[in-house]
């Protein structure tokens, strides 16, 4: 049992590395724009960069899951992930910046898409990565809090001193704690499900949900990448905005462990269907109130939103493809969506103002509403994490 918790907490700390730009964007780019003096296009375009890079990575990976050495894996794409954003701390040219995101994003791409196939391959695959979720939120209490004044403080190259720090302690950790094999009751007939999906196509519905879930990731970075931007441009002040951003990271406390409990009472198909709604409303009042109440009760729960909604999606993957291909997909879905949101969005904001946002994410979400409501006709089968355990 020790063995396998340090294997589930090495795989929470390979999420928490890989899926920083889900609490970190909005810091990341304005760092981008104030410290590096880049415009909103050219910062946009270097996470689009990192995020892009890191698909294609994911996306050769995925397929690949169940026949690499994980371990070694997902060790190696972390510690290049940490050379990544060592050179972006020191780089002074755009072209220089813009090679350091490369390297960084197919680093996190391949560790992390390792990492997330592990995950669904868990006992309970839905529970771990609610469990993931948490810890990704509580490190962003502790990011908001910290980052930005340090940022301020020493300039931006702190940013990315903060995430070599953070792909160096994944690398470790996984190195030391790649989980084994299944273990517990059910693990021999999973292990043959395994076994038998190799080389197969992936179940139907599979694809409705990842298609879904990259235009809520689009919609996820368009939005989160100038939230800070936005609140200041309103006239908010640094220290009201900075506060909101702190509070994005309390109010991302709840999603995950909601998530969890409600696990066994909520059907995932329902849940997808409500994600792209919520989006779209937080959407408009973040990029069209010029009050800051609004604005700051809408940033507060706009990642809810996308980590609440995922999970169940997370959960819904695992047990449709139970060889952890699908889930693998995870930083391709998610970074794909993402690496066109930052660039989406300052191409917006460049040309039509800040509210053009909102209207862009009400056409996406309708298109993710699309693709999920076809997971409506998909029978999902029960599994031993759906029912109650035994005491």
């Amino acid at each position: 049992m020790p063995a396998r918790r340090g294997s589930n907490g090495a795989l929470v700390v390979a999420h928490v590395a890989g899926m920083i730009d889900l609490v970190a964007l909005p810091v990341w780019v304005n760092t981008l724009i104030e410290h590096f003096q880049f415009d909103a296009q050219r910062a946009g375009a270097l996470a689009t960069a990192y995020l892009a890079f890191a698909v294609i990575c994911s996306a050769c990976i995925a397929p690949l899951f169940t026949r690499l050495p994980g371990r070694t894996t997902a060790t190696a794409g972390f510690a290049l992930a940490a050379c990544g954003f060592g050179v972006a701390a020191h780089a002074t040219t755009f072209a220089g910046m813009l090679g350091a995101h490369a390297v960084a994003g197919i680093g996190v791409g391949c560790g992390l898409s390792v990492a997330h196939g592990a995950i669904g391959r868990a006992a309970n695959p839905h529970r771990l990565f609610a469990l993931s979720h948490l810890a990704l939120a509580i490190f962003g209490v502790a990011y908001f809090a910290a980052v930005p004044p340090l940022v301020a403080a020493h300039g931006g190259a702190m940013l990315f001193t903060v995430f070599v720090g953070l792909s160096t302690v994944a690398a470790i950790a996984l190195a030391l704690a790649w989980p084994a094999r299944e273990q517990g009751a059910d693990a021999a007939p999973r292990a043959a499900q395994h076994r038998a999906g190799q080389g197969t196509r992936l179940e139907r519905g599979c694809w409705s949900a990842i298609i879904g879930i990259v235009f809520m990731a689009i919609n996820q970075a368009m939005v989160f990448s100038f939230v800070q931007r936005i609140g200041l441009a309103r006239g908010f002040g640094d220290a009201h905005v900075n506060a909101v951003l702190v509070s994005v990271g309390l109010v991302n406390l709840l999603p995950p462990v909601l998530a969890a409990l409600l696990q066994r009472r909520l059907d995932a198909r329902n849940v997808a269907l409500a994600g792209p709604v919520a989006q779209a409303i937080l959407a408009w009042i973040i990029s069209n109130t010029t009050s800051f109440a609004p604005y700051a009760l809408a940033t507060s729960l706009w990642v809810f939103a996308m980590i609440f909604t995922h999970t169940f999606l997370f959960g819904l993957l695992a047990k449709l493809d139970t060889t952890g291909r699908a889930v693998a997909y995870t930083p391709a879905m998610l970074m794909a969506g993402s690496a066109v949101g930052p660039l989406l969005g300052g191409v917006l904001i460049v040309h039509s103002g800040f509210g053009a946002i909102g209207v862009a994410a009400a056409l996406i979400g309708l298109v993710s509403f699309l693709f999920f409501s076809r997971l409506r006709a998909v029978d999902v089968a029960r599994t031993p994490f759906d029912l109650p355990q035994a005491r």
